[in-house]
């Protein structure tokens, strides 16, 4: 079991926002890079609107970034979505044996390692910015022109 790909679309749907600042990037357009239903474009970037990282407008066509890219960490995107709650990355089962010494034992044994686990990948996640990530993209795609670096 993974992550919820919410995730990495919100992830993509900010970068690509940025990529087409100059064009409008509606929920059509979003979802044909995504390759998925605008619909759940149209979902994800309302998140992303309430946690304050887009700027949309009900009735007309086009999302803008509500920050500047140094300002939009991997973890802000995260929280956005709502990709897990706090402190529940990792799941415990339920109902071990209390008669089993492991079954007695594992959830307060393991719990905290999971607890340690989040939080260290939050902090890297909080680490690296949106900038960071059109940075990569438009080097990948050799899209880095003289103006290009004055404004990534």
């Amino acid at each position: 079991m993974s992550i919820s790909s919410r995730f990495a679309v919100g992830i993509h749907i900010l970068t690509l926002i940025e990529f087409n600042k100059m064009g409008t990037s509606s929920s059509e357009f979003l979802a044909s890079s995504v390759n998925t239903n605008p619909a759940v474009i149209r979902k994800l970037t309302g998140m992303l609107k309430k946690a304050g990282l887009v700027e949309v407008r009900p009735g007309i066509a086009g999302a803008k970034l509500a920050k500047d890219l140094s300002d939009i960490t991997l973890y802000d995107v995260y929280k956005a979505v709502n990709v897990v709650q706090d402190k529940e990355l990792f799941s415990l089962h339920d109902n071990p044996n209390p008669a089993c010494p492991v079954g007695r034992n594992i959830q307060n044994t393991v719990e905290p390692l999971f607890s340690s686990a989040q939080l260290a990948m939050e902090k890297v996640l909080g680490s690296v910015t949106l900038k960071d990530v059109v940075k990569e993209i438009a080097h990948k795609e050799n899209l880095v022109t003289l103006n290009d670096k004055k404004s990534l």
